[in-house]
């Protein structure tokens, strides 16, 4: 049995050769197409430069717009500190200070009870007990801190000898 072949379900070879035979390039085509490929590679860095830099402006607009907001809060600052009402209550809370003939009233402990710190509860109620000796350990430490080196200073710079000279006078 052979399968119904329909025309216009059969494969078409292409030629390719045929197919490019029929294509006409014309001398403008080529031309323009060599400046097409020619121009993307000039422009295509220009433009990454161009998107670059304006990131760079943006970073460096932002960063201007926080230094301003920066230098008026610290005006704000400035003209407070010129106010001598402002001042004195600085004085106040923050040195203590207060007008000759005043009476301070200091209180002690003015917490509510529910933010006063509560006692802490016993780790444990069992009595734990080490497995090594202490006695021993106590004298290996000992022993260690003996023989340590300790850095000594140099006294020979800046500090007075404390031993009279021999040629002066015991009074």
């Amino acid at each position: 049995m052979r399968p119904s072949t329909r025309p216009a379900a059969r494969e078409r070879r292409v030629d390719v050769r045929d197919w490019l035979g029929r294509v006409r390039i014309s001398g403008f085509v080529v031309i323009m197409l060599g400046l097409v490929v020619l121009g993307t590679f000039v422009l295509v860095p220009t433009v990454g430069t161009y998107m670059d830099q304006r990131q760079q402006i943006q970073a460096l607009r932002s960063a201007v717009q926080l230094s301003q907001s920066q230098v008026a809060d610290l005006q704000t600052q400035r003209d407070r500190w010129s106010d001598p009402a402002y001042i004195r209550t600085q004085a106040r809370e923050r040195l203590g200070y207060t007008f000759p003939g005043e009476v301070v009233y200091l209180i002690d402990n003015d917490l509510p009870a529910s933010a006063t710190p509560q006692e802490q509860d016993d780790v444990s109620g069992d009595v734990g007990q080490t497995r090594t000796d202490w006695m021993a350990q106590l004298v290996r430490s000992v022993t260690s801190s003996g023989a340590a080196q300790v850095a000594v200073p140099d006294v020979t710079v800046g500090v007075p000898d404390p031993t009279p000279a021999p040629d002066a006078p015991a009074g």
